[in-house]
């Protein structure tokens, strides 16, 4: 059986953050583990200090359960450098080049009025994108289906 694996980003903002990544993914609020009704319910139990709340993460699921967990956390330092591992969001393959770099190029669209960025766009093949604290990301056409 393989690995699961879920994401985590660090960041300094995790509401912002995290409505960034819920419109980019589709993704939803992920409820608290059972049987706690709610993450302060869930943090309480591990007995964190004073200054840490529920208000330092958020926790985003795929709706369908296909795709990892997104957690996102608050974190004191800045983002310092660029990211050894980023993710790339993917628009349907079909079609000719054309119609996969229109796709590819709407999707960064929207992921702007979303709150990221555009950081540089390689012509029909993908753009690489920051979302509102820096995170890199691309957009590319996933593979041709059949």
């Amino acid at each position: 059986m393989a690995a699961r694996i879920d994401l985590t980003l660090d960041c300094a903002d995790a509401t912002l953050l995290a409505a960034s990544w819920r419109t980019a993914l589709g993704y939803v609020d992920e409820p608290p583990p059972a049987p706690f009704r709610t993450r302060e319910e869930w943090l309480a139990q591990f007995d964190l200090p004073q200054d840490d709340s529920a208000y330092g993460g958020a926790w985003l699921c795929d709706p369908a359960g296909a795709g990892p967990r997104l957690s996102i956390l608050e974190v004191p330092e800045p983002k310092s450098a660029k990211n050894r591992l980023h993710m790339d969001i993917r628009v349907p393959g079909h079609g000719s080049p054309a119609d996969r770099w229109a796709r590819i190029t709407a999707e960064a669209a929207r992921l702007v009025a979303a709150g990221g960025r555009v950081l540089a766009e390689f012509d029909g093949h993908h753009a690489v994108m920051a979302d509102p604290e820096g995170n890199e990301f691309c957009v590319a056409a996933g593979p041709p289906t059949a």
